[in-house]
């Protein structure tokens, strides 16, 4: 797996032509409090905007900043209106998500209880996800990610093709 100056410098080009986006992945320990440092590029121009943490998935947590964030919340709002039966599950959603900002050093804290839910340890693997940040266990993102199948392949052809 590629981390670091890759990732960074992908991002930085994306940002000096307009472009949005979060990409990259890079590997963090998690200090004793259970905080993480946000990788440099995911907090250019965003050093203390607040971010929205919560699981979406069952093996990662999501990370909004204010501006995606946004389009999620009239998301789920629209869900809940025009679809009654989905409001318990908005409000799981939104029950445990946090609003979190980065401190001085760029670092985040994990709640106990989300760090627990996917397992996190004394690392973290930080991925840019276009839109949002992904939070895994290193060992599980290459599990989950590594295997190569007829769906990826399409992607792959259907996207860059």
């Amino acid at each position: 797996m590629e981390t670091g100056r890759s990732g960074r410098d992908t991002l930085d080009e994306c940002r000096r032509h307009n472009l949005p986006g979060f990409l990259g992945s890079y590997r963090h320990q998690l200090d004793s409090q259970g905080r993480v440092s946000l990788p440099a590029p995911f907090r250019r121009g965003r050093e203390r905007e607040p971010f929205v943490l919560l699981k979406t998935q069952p093996d990662a947590l999501s990370l909004y900043p204010e501006d995606a964030w946004a389009g999620v919340q009239d998301e789920l709002r629209e869900m809940s209106r025009r679809e009654p039966r989905f409001r318990p599950q908005v409000l799981r959603v939104t029950a445990d998500a946090v609003q979190v900002s980065p401190d001085a050093q760029g670092r985040i804290l994990i709640p106990e209880r989300m760090r627990k839910a996917i397992a996190l340890g004394s690392e973290a693997l930080v991925v840019g996800a276009i839109n949002h940040v992904q939070i895994w266990h290193p060992e599980t993102f290459e599990s989950v990610t590594s295997a190569t199948d007829e769906d990826f392949d399409r992607l792959m052809e259907t996207v860059f093709a």
